[in-house]
């Protein structure tokens, strides 16, 4: 099967063909995300206790040009619209993205798993998400560093009604909008600003890039969300020697720092042990 056939049935057939769904993705409100690899591996994903049940927080090893995409798999009987958003980017609209529901969003049908792979310019082609320095990124080519390194997917139930036609929800979104002509330009933006920006420190950090423009063909539905989000997931990704600076993985046999677990009970402090 040919990849161009495989992201048509991703889009519209039931979720009996998603892959399994692995331990570390987020499982929560019925919704599982993880990012994997086009080749279907997952990137090390290392948890944070957030202390809320509807949020998930992770940090996420990014590989230098290693394209990724983001798979949500919906667990409940319900359709759910997500609003994903990468380095503070709304990967349908290209907009400036506050997880809110009047954004444009894609939607899951009950038990349905789908892979979003690229920033939306049209309704049959994206372009590839990527991780690259982020003077190459897609959210720098428009000065846009609110959200740096982090992929972020909010879920939205769905309001029942007979009749709600708002074409801002879709998915996935078929149309142009005025902002993507800017969008269309946005790797020789980056690039731009990889050269004028390359010797600032924030060219070291990780962002997500404007990559290979594929097919991945979608269409409209009616989707009316509720009001809050039932859950929220960010994984905030680094390059590995970031990780280990800040001791989130073990790396050459130093010990890992531990994450507080919330339920963890403390006595009193020893006296320190004699030399």
């Amino acid at each position: 099967m040919n990849r161009r056939h495989l992201l048509f049935l991703i889009f519209v057939l039931p979720a009996t063909l998603a892959l399994s769904t692995p331990a570390l993705a987020s499982h929560v409100a019925d919704v599982d995300v993880v990012i994997v690899s086009p080749r279907g591996w997952e990137f090390p994903t290392y948890p944070v206790r957030s202390g809320r049940s509807d949020v998930h927080r992770a940090y996420l090893e990014a590989l230098n040009q290693e394209p990724y995409r983001i798979r949500v798999s919906n667990r409940s009987g319900q359709r759910v619209g997500l609003v994903i958003a990468v380095d503070g980017r709304n990967i349908i609209s290209g907009q400036k993205s506050d997880l809110t529901p009047g954004e444009r969003m894609y939607v899951l049908d009950p038990w349905e798993s789908a892979e979003y792979e690229g920033w939306r310019t049209s309704g049959q082609r994206v372009h590839e998400f990527y991780f690259t320095q982020w003077a190459d990124s897609y959210a720098e080519s428009f000065g846009d560093r609110s959200a740096r390194g982090v992929i972020a997917v909010a879920v939205y139930r769905e309001v029942h009604r007979r009749a709600y036609d708002d074409e801002r929800l879709t998915r996935p979104h078929a149309s142009r909008d005025a902002g993507e002509e800017s969008r269309a330009e946005a790797p020789a933006a980056a690039q731009d600003s990889a050269v004028a920006k390359g010797e600032r420190s924030r060219a070291a950090e990780p962002g997500t890039g404007f990559g290979e423009e594929v097919y991945s063909p979608s269409r409209r539905v009616e989707f009316h969300p509720e009001r809050r989000a039932a859950s929220r997931h960010f994984f905030k990704y680094e390059w590995r020697e970031a990780l280990c600076r800040r001791g989130v993985t073990d790396c050459d046999g130093r010990e890992r720092n531990r994450f507080w677990d919330d339920d963890e009970r403390f006595g009193y402090a020893p006296y320190p042990p004699r030399r």
